[in-house]
């Protein structure tokens, strides 16, 4: 400042000494502005030496454009893979427990009562993410993996001390939940700023270890159990949480650099139509979605002709359909939108839960059931992250409109699968399979809705 004044006051005296002059006057006038001009850059330079913000980070960040592959990018992808195995992964897998727990352990409590436990496991897991996205946009996914890898082994540890029913919820619901919750955020946040022309595909690969843990922790757990007893077998289970995790936090690298964020929690998405009906979307399938997942063993144990070992086998069977369903709508999705192939495997999996009814009497029919449902089911969570990638005008704030969503999504899975088994208490299958139908159905008209608008969008935009 004293620079810049006296600069002013200088050019103000010459001025007035050579006011007769115009050859002074336009020379005086050109000093004057070479004098400001430094002034200016040196002001500048001062802020800039004394403004942190205004300093680069060493090596964490990075600016270029979105490499969309090579090998740091794929191994986002593994770290995402190891991170969707621990937290859907083992949502998707209760289904084994919730047979288990009515047979054994938990025999006095109802069907009811005892997926209460697998649900405030999903609600946890959705609803930590609204806190741990601005946490991951902030710049720290190695402190999210660590502390929520650690609650997800810790409780799945506690779990197998466990012997009353509110011992197992708070151990297996409530901490598994909290842990579950923060390693997510990470495995479906970090992949859009490494990914663009090949983002779905790599989300949908990534996915698959949710499908992957519903098949290989219930076979883990079952084969197991008679062996070992079921404080080992789940014990066994903890410490391949433990490793897949570790995996994951050593490769886990954020790519770009998050900005400031003065709110923890944000709710300025819902002021766009397409993240609100998003988020409706989200919270309507939810409902529905999950209950074959935590029903269809003791389904398919009243089935004719299907032994007790069969029926086990169809919860694996569903999660393995759940692969497929991952990566080809992911490879669609990068060709035609993620709008498309999410509202067509949605009213797939709608119909689906319908003809849930039929497949009664039938083997064949519910295995191919189990099957086909794990296909069009997957990419209703796999193309959340590019869905939200693909509505929202800034990558740095992902994050915290994934958390958003997801809490959606939580309420609609803490409300659907107990609703569903008090439908089922009633002696009504049929009753459950339709609820399940049409809180599918509803969330795929609203899809389309929202496709609808968002191609309208697009072509004003355009215009």
């Amino acid at each position: 400042m004293m620079a810049r004044d006296t600069s002013a006051s200088s050019s103000s005296t010459s001025r007035q000494e050579s006011s007769g002059s115009p050859g002074n006057q336009e020379r005086d006038l050109e000093k004057d502005a070479s004098i400001q001009s430094q002034s200016d850059n040196t002001s500048q330079a001062g802020t800039q030496k004394t403004t942190p913000n205004s300093a680069k980070p060493e090596g964490r960040y990075s600016d270029s454009p979105i490499p969309d592959g090579g090998l740091r990018a794929w191994l986002q992808v593994l770290s995402g893979f190891m991170l969707y195995l621990n937290s859907w992964g083992i949502v998707t897998a209760y289904g084994v427990f919730q047979s288990y727990y009515r047979s054994s352990l938990l025999r006095e409590e109802s069907n009811s009562s005892i997926s209460w436990i697998g649900t405030i496991q999903g609600f946890l897991l959705a609803f930590m993410t609204i806190f741990a996205g601005p946490i991951f946009d902030r710049g720290h996914p190695h402190v999210l993996v660590a502390t929520g890898g650690f609650l997800v082994v810790f409780g799945t540890m506690m779990t197998s001390l466990c012997k009353q029913y509110w011992q197992f919820f708070l151990a297996q619901g409530v901490c598994v939940g909290l842990g579950a919750g923060q390693i997510f955020i990470v495995a479906v946040a970090i992949l859009p700023g490494w990914f663009e022309g090949r983002r779905a595909i790599a989300t949908g690969i990534a996915a698959c270890g949710a499908a992957i843990g519903g098949v290989v922790y219930p076979i883990v757990f079952h084969r197991l159990q008679p062996v070992i007893g079921f404080p080992w077998a789940v014990r066994v289970m903890a410490f391949i949480m433990l490793a897949t995790t570790l995996v994951s936090l050593a490769v886990v690298k954020m790519r770009t650099k998050p900005p400031p964020r003065p709110k923890i929690v944000d709710f300025t998405g819902f002021r766009e139509v397409l993240f609100t009906l998003f988020a409706i979307i989200c919270f309507v399938g939810s409902m529905g979605l999950y209950v074959p997942f935590f029903y269809i063993t003791d389904y398919a144990s009243e089935v004719e002709g299907l032994n007790h070992e069969l029926a086990f086998y169809m919860l694996p069977i569903l999660a393995s359909g759940g692969i497929l369903g991952r990566i080809i709508p992911a490879v669609l999705a990068d060709r035609v939108g993620t709008l498309p192939v999410l509202a067509f495997t949605t009213s797939v999996a709608a119909a689906l839960a319908f003809f849930w009814i039929l497949v009664r009497s039938s083997t064949g029919g519910i295995v191919v059931w189990s099957l086909f449902y794990g296909i069009f089911s997957g990419p209703f969570v796999s193309l959340q992250t590019p869905t939200i990638a693909a509505i929202t005008p800034d990558m740095r704030i992902v994050g915290g409109r994934l958390g958003m969503s997801t809490f959606c999504l939580a309420l609609g899975v803490l409300i659907g699968n107990p609703v569903a088994g008090a439908i089922q208490a009633h002696g009504s299958w049929i009753g459950m399979q339709i609820f399940a139908g049409c809180t599918l159905a509803l969330s795929a008209v609203l899809t389309i809705v929202m496709m609808v608008v968002k191609m309208k969008r697009d072509n004003a935009e355009k215009s």
